[in-house]
């Protein structure tokens, strides 16, 4: 068995399932991913694509949002 057999041998019996090279995006460095990220962002903003919440719709959000993880029984 090859070095690189027993190197998929041991990521499938690690973690279940085999494991794939990064590729692409998920292969660049954090820093130029962020970059290109927020590129993305003002481009957004720029064209008025972008979704800005007010403060009473992020609090809305933020009263669903524990609603649900605390169960129906403290909701309001």
């Amino acid at each position: 068995m090859s070095l690189q057999d027993q190197n998929t041998a041991r990521n499938e019996h690690d973690t279940g399932t085999a494991r794939r090279s990064l590729r692409g995006f998920a292969a660049m460095d954090p820093k130029r991913q962020r970059e290109i990220a927020s590129l993305g962002g003002r481009a957004a903003h720029q064209s008025g694509h972008a979704h800005e919440f007010t403060s009473e719709e992020a609090r809305a959000a933020g009263r669903k949002r524990h609603a649900a993880r605390n169960g129906p029984s403290e909701q309001r």
